[in-house]
């Protein structure tokens, strides 16, 4: 597309600082790919004019961004948004010594979740999943994931999809849908995880898959999960229907899942405290974004770091996401994610910024819509009120946000 149109734009966003975080604009001296005191043109969904502000450009409604910054929209590329219920009493019985057995025994764990997840109405999923999303669209977030994984049977998980997609016909916000159904063993195949998988390939993913519910498929590969050969049971049958990969892998042990989804050409392998040299190749080779998510391991008290500085060696992309989700990581707020990364896993707030930004995207295979700003991408943006683009990894609570720009 040329840097000039010659109709004129919808709108022109002007006087504003631009942290464009695109290849084209970045380098050693220039890491965020920063345009100072730049210009947006924007016509329809789409970023027609990028660069500095020029008075011969005509548009229907100019904007002043008062010499704020204006970034890409927020991405958080691993959610759990939609559920039933919440788990604040387990998280209490912990604190009060309670073990895990104890607290499974009393009903509480995933089943919780399940069991009030199946009990609830498609609209009452709705609406405790928009209260849950409006707080992430207050903080410049313009693409969220939403991953099913708490009805464990074919018509809870197409009902959770279903809200899923609502939210996104609701709200100003871009939503990708996961199918997690071999997330966890529901309690009436108890003993029987193959069979359940049998009911997760043959049944639930054709289904999904028909009604056009799923942007890509998922699963929970662990020692209390699913294994390996499970696992690739699973990719097999996404893989028949079109559909993506992604992983949750090595959050707990080496099971060396994010090699198998790398060799799937998963779009991400997610968690990856005990993640190996080997699987970091694979993903490497592959082109698999490492998911890192700070605020499950915060929640849990978790001492294994990811291995961030393979990761980097590698040149594997590092992306970051809420894990947003009653057990383990019940945040609300990517911001948050941001400075947990730089604290707990020493990543640099430029790192973080990518985290939920061009690598989110490619995490969710729209790297060439979204994720940074540039002509011919989605004007999907958010204006900030800061000094600097660090200041959103280091500011805790509060938000700076402005404004945010979705088609």
């Amino acid at each position: 597309m040329s840097q000039r149109e010659t109709k004129p734009f919808d709108y022109i966003i002007h006087n504003v600082n631009i942290a464009t975080l695109a290849n084209q604009y970045t380098n050693s001296d220039n890491p965020y790919g920063v345009i100072e005191n730049g210009c947006v043109g924007v016509n329809g969904s789409v970023i027609g004019y990028l660069g500095a502000y020029d008075p011969e450009l005509k548009a229907d409604e100019y904007i002043d961004g008062e010499g704020q910054w204006l970034t890409p929209g927020l991405i958080d590329c691993h959610t759990h948004l939609v559920y039933g219920g919440n788990r604040a009493n387990e998280f209490e019985m912990r604190l009060n010594g309670a073990a895990y057995e104890d607290i499974a025994k009393a009903g509480g764990g995933i089943i919780s979740t399940v069991t009030a997840t199946r009990a609830a109405s498609e609209d009452e999923l709705f609406k405790s999943a928009a209260k849950r999303l409006k707080s992430f669209m207050k903080e410049g977030v313009t693409t969220i994931e939403i991953k099913s994984g708490y009805g464990l049977d074919t018509h809870s998980e197409i009902k959770m999809l279903k809200v899923a997609k609502r939210l996104q016909q609701k709200f100003p916000i871009r939503v990708s849908t996961t199918f997690l159904g071999a997330h966890a063993l529901p309690p009436e195949y108890k003993n029987n995880a193959d069979a359940y998988i049998d009911l997760v390939c043959n049944e639930m993913i054709p289904k999904v898959a028909e009604l056009g519910l799923a942007d890509s498929v998922d699963a929970f590969c662990e020692n209390i999960g699913f294994s390996y050969e499970q696992t690739e049971r699973v990719f097999k049958a996404a893989q028949q229907h079109g559909l993506p990969v992604k992983l949750h892998a090595e959050q707990l042990s080496d099971q060396s899942g994010a090699g198998l989804a790398a060799e799937y050409q998963a779009l991400s392998a997610d968690h990856l405290e005990y993640l190996s040299e080997e699987s970091i190749k694979k993903m490497a080779d592959n082109g698999t974004v490492a998911v890192l998510l700070p605020g499950a391991f915060y929640f849990l008290r978790e001492t294994k770091l990811p291995p961030l500085e393979a990761l980097r060696k590698a040149g594997v992309p590092i992306a970051l996401a809420s894990d947003s989700n009653p057990g383990t990581s019940p945040a609300q707020s990517l911001l948050l994610m941001l400075n947990m990364a730089c604290t707990l896993f020493r990543m640099t707030p430029l790192e973080a910024l990518q985290g939920v930004t061009i690598h989110a995207a490619q995490a969710l295979g729209i790297e060439r819509q979204a994720g940074s700003i540039e002509i011919g991408k989605k004007a999907e943006l958010a204006l900030w009120d800061i000094e600097h683009p660090n200041q959103l990894s280091y500011q805790l609570g509060g938000s700076s946000l402005s404004k945010t720009f979705k088609p």
